[in-house]
């Protein structure tokens, strides 16, 4: 192998190298936690979901046609 093919051969070498450790650190970043949690949380809130009442009769609220 000349010179040139050795050196070419370590440069190609490194940008793999660097690659790797740029996506080990992506791999890290995405399934690490990013806040801490207390041992005892208990899980989740719950929250309920409400829809918007159609103003109407009985509503309180004035009803207004788009034009």
């Amino acid at each position: 192998m000349t010179e040139a093919g050795a050196g070419a051969l370590r440069e190609i070498l490194v940008v793999l190298v660097l690659a790797l450790v740029g996506l080990l650190l992506a791999v890290l970043a995405a399934f690490a936690p990013w806040y801490a949690t207390p041992a005892d949380a208990g899980g989740g809130a719950v929250v309920e979901m409400h829809s918007p009442q159609r103003a109407g009769p009985g509503t309180g609220s004035v009803a207004v046609e788009a034009r």
